[in-house]
């Protein structure tokens, strides 16, 4: 969609909600359905899983202190079970067997491209709470997790920098499919754009699920053999256990070939020894170790919850970045529709815009008016031996999305945004 199209169909969702309208939705008692789309099986089970039942606490939070204008949310939960085109399929079935008025859901670029002609055909509204890699705006996506600009690039400023190690050679490692092969190409173009030679940048991906780096990792070692090396890790799902693993059976530490991941928090660690990684590097734009009142409660409600529930592991029971951004999509989502007064997706999406909500990273998070993407802070942070981040970097305050990024060829006209 280009940006004349975008802010047309945005701009035709901006009528104001007729007062009768408005009196109907709040004098109704029915549940309000929304649907969560998530792996709970499969080999993005390791990190949705999670979403989802951060996802339920959120809605039970939301019931316990009288719904939306008193009506109550009714989860309907699904299971694409990490196939992409089964995304999909559940995706219409949430929205025309179901009928639900949003869905809060995906993890993987792939599944989120899968669903999209269903949510513009269908006209339905997805909130999608991982970071991803741009190059996109659609009218009927809010986009709570970060933009390359948000993450990724001042990911490997940092590592350029004398306070991040000085890297002079990068590792491009990721799992095979449309995120991560994007944000290399950002990726690549930046470090061009900084004086990189090509020589020293290696690209390497795997498929989802592999489970053998025994290669891959004695070829990075060769490869740092060259001058000052980071990899950039860009691999999905359950592949990060074996892909960790690895690094400390060869002795690759952080001191000598630093890791940064982009899809690596405190879930994905609680199946690993972090021992041998202690150092190693994630970009988010929250951690758990973040401390403030919002951020406490936050982790005190989801250890209560993973208990009541009895959760899996609930006695170690840890909070992350796409909880936190699943977290904030919901509640701007309720905001949204008490504005509006109807769940009426075109009213809906115009109310969503500009939306503010105090986050558990302590900043006041606001959704842009104009690009469907969060002004979000960006944090930087080391592994600790418990699995969880020692903060060593992070900017003063919320940053500006830019969904289009200014290293690809011909984003220019859209940099405004």
């Amino acid at each position: 969609m280009d940006r004349r199209e975008f802010v047309k169909t945005a701009a035709a969702g901006s009528v104001l909600t007729c007062s009768s309208i408005s009196t109907a939705f709040s004098q109704s008692k029915e549940p309000i359905k929304v649907g969560v789309l998530h792996s709970l099986s499969g080999t993005m089970a390791i990190s949705e899983t999670t979403l989802k039942d951060c996802a339920l606490m959120t809605f039970d939070e939301i019931n316990a202190k009288g719904g939306v204008m008193g009506r109550p949310i009714q989860p309907v939960v699904v299971d694409p079970a990490s196939d992409w085109p089964l995304f999909a399929e559940k995706a219409k079935q949430l929205i025309s067997q179901d009928k639900v008025s949003v869905v809060f859901g995906c993890w993987t670029s792939v599944s989120r491209k899968s669903v999209l002609p269903v949510f513009k055909e269908l006209n339905s509204l997805l909130f999608y709470p991982v970071q991803y890699e741009g190059e996109e705006l659609e009218k009927n996506v809010f986009y709570t997790g970060a933009a390359p600009n948000q993450q990724a690039i001042p990911a490997v400023e940092y590592l350029m920098s004398k306070e991040g190690g000085g890297a002079k050679r990068f590792v491009l490692l990721g799992t095979d499919y449309v995120y991560p092969r994007t944000t290399n190409k950002i990726l690549r173009a930046f470090l061009k754009s900084k004086g990189v030679d090509e020589k020293d940048i290696d690209e390497k991906y795997t498929p989802f699920g592999h489970s053998d780096y025994q290669t891959i990792v004695a070829d990075i070692k060769k490869f740092a053999a060259g001058g000052k090396t980071c990899v950039i890790s860009t691999i999905n799902g359950d592949s990060n256990v074996p892909f960790y693993k690895e690094l400390g059976n060869a002795g690759l530490k952080a001191k000598d070939v630093p890791v940064v991941a982009f899809s690596v928090g405190e879930e994905e660690l609680r199946g690993v020894d972090t021992k041998p990684l202690v150092g190693h590097l994630a970009a988010w734009n929250y951690f758990q170790s973040i401390k403030n009142p919002t951020n406490e409660e936050f982790i005190k409600k989801w250890k209560a919850y993973a208990k009541a529930k009895n959760l899996a592991n609930a006695d170690k029971a840890v909070t992350n970045d796409p909880m936190e951004a699943t977290y904030i999509g919901i509640n701007m989502w309720k905001q949204a529709v008490e504005q509006a007064k109807t769940t009426d997706v075109e009213k809906v999406i115009a109310a969503v815009a500009g939306q503010k909500f105090k986050a558990p990273s302590g900043f006041e998070v606001m959704m842009d008016k104009t690009n469907h993407h969060l002004h979000k802070p960006v944090y930087i942070g080391e592994i600790k031996a418990d699995g969880q981040f020692n903060i060593v970097w992070k900017t003063k305050e919320p940053i500006r999305a830019q969904p289009w990024s200014p290293f690809i060829p011909g984003n220019e006209s859209k940099q405004n945004i």
